[in-house]
């Protein structure tokens, strides 16, 4: 009798979970496919890109033993297993893949988790037909959903290079992400705020990757107790294409199990809207007199989350820099990669210029992010009892987009500062490398603010933006791709500092771009009803 019983209560408790997946995935029909486009191209585009460089058995036996030698480059892509094509494709993206799987993974958790609750839909719909665990369960199954197609590409792109090690790239890619959609899913149920959720759930991940890292950096074959003690490392270990160990994928299945479990029990001990972690109940410390001292509020964690990573990022790509050099060596192809990325004034050069725009590139997701804050709190209500005082519109979106454009400027600067700290010499011109990115970072933001003024309910389309100009940039002068792909993205257009000759006309252009675009957005914002 007693099974009898219990069988209609978990059944109750999952009541309306396909329904709420259904929705799940049509709310994120633009994100989700954005996100894995991004991810497949960038590993199915590098056995091509691999080919070119180190076409010959010689040249990947140069390039393992260089690895080998080279401990700050292991610290950021991992040692070398193989040297097949496979081998060397899972070595030079498979990490930064899990990483991305696993970023798109606890924004989709986060979202159907925490934020509906934040913003008291989660009431709405818990008030129908709907258990207690089924939101968590459609929220964990969407990123399942994503995971599995992003699997299922990786493994039918690289099937023809082996089918073993393709499969086993596939799926421990999808396994990580899994991993870190549970995490998200623990920090949702013990944190108030999602913006708390998506804040510590990325901090693990940056702790998984530092500790593999620092295991990598220590040991050529990934067997430190540091590597072992991240899922970047387990699936690293799994060694596709090179001898694979199946058995790591127990370790990070059984740890997502473990982790959904813990999920489900923090979920059902709990109101809906509360935490095991509550937010202190005020006062609030300092003033908050103005608009803008709002936005800052809501918004200084993520600027010194952010500030922190690109300045210790930009220190590790600043230890890299002549280890770079010595990897690429005489290497025409690589060279001829960087050349394209960072201009042709020298490999170092070259290297620094690729590097610092590639942390311009990133910055553009932080401006998006940030200005996307305004979506967020229209959307959530509470743009309303703000604006019901005497504020306007254009003052009270002053605020956060002074938080957005002058982030941005900030996080450069510490990255120029990490840059030149980690190479040690060229202080000027490398800080001049990293803030000249700038003008195409507020493109990007003004593309969100323009989206947001005119067309709210697309406003998170400049997710999509952001991600097609981070493939352009990241995949584009790898696979060789013609200049006018490349200068579809203002970043193709700007000087290839340091070394190059610095060119106003671009930067000015790009400035005034953006000057327009925040202007129309703003425009637009004072004319339309506001979104509910």
């Amino acid at each position: 009798m007693t099974t009898v019983a219990l069988r209609p209560r978990s059944a109750r408790q999952l009541a309306g979970t396909a329904t709420l997946l259904r929705f799940a995935l049509r709310r994120d029909r633009l994100m989700i496919p954005v996100w894995i486009a991004v991810n497949a191209a960038m590993v199915l585009s590098m056995p091509g890109t691999l080919e070119g460089l180190y076409g010959t058995p010689a040249a990947r036996a140069e390039l393992i033993g260089q690895m080998r030698a080279n401990s700050s480059l292991r610290a950021m892509v991992g040692p070398v297993f193989g040297d097949s094509l496979g081998a060397l494709t899972a070595w030079r993206v498979g990490i930064y893949a899990g990483a991305l799987a696993a970023v798109m993974s606890l924004l989709v958790v986060v979202r159907h988790t925490r934020d509906e609750e934040e913003s008291g839909r989660q009431e709405l719909v818990a008030s129908g037909m709907v258990g207690r665990r089924a939101s968590l369960t459609a929220a964990l199954l969407a990123a399942a959903v994503a995971n599995a197609v992003l699997a299922l590409l990786v493994t039918a792109g690289l099937a023809g290079r082996g089918t073993a090690g393709a499969l086993a790239l596939g799926l421990g890619i999808a396994a990580v992400g899994m991993v870190f959609a549970t995490t998200a899913a623990i920090l949702a149920q013990l944190t108030e705020s999602a913006r708390l959720a998506r804040g510590l759930t990325a901090a693990v991940l940056g702790a998984a990757f530092v500790l593999r890292a620092a295991g990598d950096s220590a040991t050529d074959d990934g067997s430190s107790v540091l590597t072992w003690l991240s899922p970047l490392g387990w699936q690293e270990n799994l060694r596709p294409y090179a001898a694979e160990r199946w058995w790591v994928l127990a370790l990070l299945a059984g740890a997502a199990l473990l982790q959904g479990a813990l999920a489900y029990a923090l979920a059902g001990r709990r109101d809906i809207g509360m935490s095991f972690l509550p937010t202190r109940p005020g006062p609030a410390s300092g003033r908050l007199g103005s608009a803008g001292a709002l936005a800052w509020r809501l918004q200084r964690g993520g600027v010194l989350g952010w500030s922190i990573g690109f300045f210790v990022a930009g220190v590790v790509y600043g230890g890299m820099t002549e280890g770079a050099a010595d990897l690429v060596g005489d290497n025409d192809n690589a060279r001829r990669v960087f050349e394209r990325m960072g201009g042709q004034s020298g490999l170092t050069d070259a290297f620094l210029a690729s590097m610092a725009g590639m942390l311009g590139l990133v910055a553009a997701l932080y401006a998006v992010a940030s200005v996307l804050r305004l979506h967020f709190e229209e959307t959530s209500g509470r743009a309303e009892p703000v604006l019901a005082a005497a504020v306007g519109r254009v003052r009270w979106a002053a605020g956060h987009l002074l938080i957005a454009f002058g982030g941005s400027a900030l996080i450069m600067l510490l990255a120029g500062l990490g840059l030149a700290f980690g190479y040690g010499r060229q202080t000027g011109p490398v800080l001049a490398a990293c803030l000249v990115q700038l003008p195409a970072v507020w493109v990007i933001g003004g593309v969100a603010v323009l989206l947001h003024g005119l067309l709210p309910r697309a406003a998170p389309a400049a997710w999509a933006v952001a991600g097609a100009v981070l493939l352009i940039g990241w995949i584009g002068p790898a696979l060789d791709v013609p200049q006018a792909v490349l200068d579809v993205s203002p970043y193709g257009h700007l000087p290839k500092l340091p070394g190059g000759r610095m060119e106003w006309g671009p930067v000015g252009v790009l400035t005034a771009l953006a000057v327009a675009l925040v202007a129309a957005g703003l425009a637009g914002l004072r004319r339309r009803d506001l979104t509910t």
